[in-house]
């Protein structure tokens, strides 16, 4: 009589364990294949967002090369030109054909671009040129109407010859006695490596960049500066003088530079720092997807073979998925 009720708990409870298992493994089964779509559906996501922003390179090279036809064999560039006007955030499902659908579409999916002109700015590199006394003065100019210091530009100026000279020595295959000297940087962020502080950074950034040529002088375009870079390149002129060159540019593009001597009686004696055309350029694209956001930049540059323009990407970079704000 005692022997029947243990015998049914036990069975009770052999039943609750194997019920258990059978939860458990289920369980883990469930999860291992919620776990594979998930990361299925990120890849494609990914694979999707990088063919979609390797789109938008291509649209802003298109552009260029299509600018740089038209501008023929005088060519000029300036701000109201195609290139310079922004892709507005638009929806992808936008660019679809009439009538068709793709389950893809229904999600909140979008696409903008933006085109700048680099020699807008003045190139850090002017500094290893042959006349870097000129190119210093530049820069001198900058920090103090910005109110940065003057030692983190010599600070700068010394670290970057030093990256230079090593850079030199390991192409030519002599002995490396670099010491702690920095490496040359490529971009703008990358000045940190040369005692650039944070703050100072984030000040200089829409004046200030960073191009890939060490040889030779990149001037900077009269047609797309901001009036604090042309004060900055042109000893001759004060800041009132490069705003009245601001103005008159945003009236008429200049075509030359020999109109901008005319224009304020610089008698300027050379003119090699200044253009008023340009070949680097920065393509930004960003995609957001839902609520997450993903952007890309590449660095271009726009040159001609034989009778075709086209378009030689310096270097890209893909920023990291970031949740968007509402």
């Amino acid at each position: 009589m005692t022997s029947r009720p243990r015998q049914a708990g036990a069975a009770l409870l052999m039943a609750m364990i194997v019920v258990t298992l059978v939860a458990s493994l289920a369980g883990a089964a469930l999860w291992q294949q919620w776990r594979g779509v998930e990361v299925e559906a990120a890849e494609r996501a990914r694979v999707q967002s990088s063919w979609i922003l390797t789109g938008a390179l291509d649209w802003g090279r298109l552009i260029l090369a299509g600018d740089a036809r038209e501008s023929g064999s005088t060519p000029i560039d300036h701000l109201a030109e195609p290139w310079a006007m922004p892709l507005a955030e638009a929806r992808l499902s936008t660019f679809l054909a009439v009538g068709e659908s793709d389950t893809d579409t229904d999600r909140d999916a979008f696409l903008s671009g933006q085109i700048t002109d680099l020699q807008s700015r003045l190139n850090v590199m002017n500094l290893l040129v042959s006349d870097s006394i000129r190119a210093y003065q530049s820069f001198e100019r900058l920090f103090r109407e910005l109110g940065l210091r003057t030692g983190e530009l010599a600070t700068l100026r010394d670290n970057l010859a030093r990256a230079a000279a090593a850079m030199k020595r390991g192409n030519t295959g002599a002995p490396a006695d670099a010491g702690d000297a920095p490496l040359l940087p490529r971009r703008f962020d990358q000045l940190a490596w040369l005692g650039v502080a944070p703050e100072t950074l984030e000040t200089l950034r829409p004046y200030v960049t960073v191009l890939p040529v060490s040889n030779a002088i990149v001037p900077v375009n009269l047609n797309t500066a901001s009036a604090l870079v042309i004060y900055a390149v042109l000893p001759e002129i004060d800041l009132a003088g490069a705003q009245r060159l601001v103005a008159e540019r945003d009236r008429s593009p200049f075509k030359n530079t020999a109109e901008v001597n005319t224009l304020l009686n610089l008698n300027a004696r050379d003119l090699s720092w200044v253009s008023v055309a340009s070949d680097y350029f920065e393509i930004r694209g960003r995609l957001r997807l839902d609520d997450v956001a993903l952007e890309e930049v590449a660095v271009v540059r726009r040159q001609q073979t034989g009778l075709r323009y086209g378009s030689v990407t310096l270097w890209r970079e893909t920023g990291c998925c970031a949740q968007v704000v509402q």
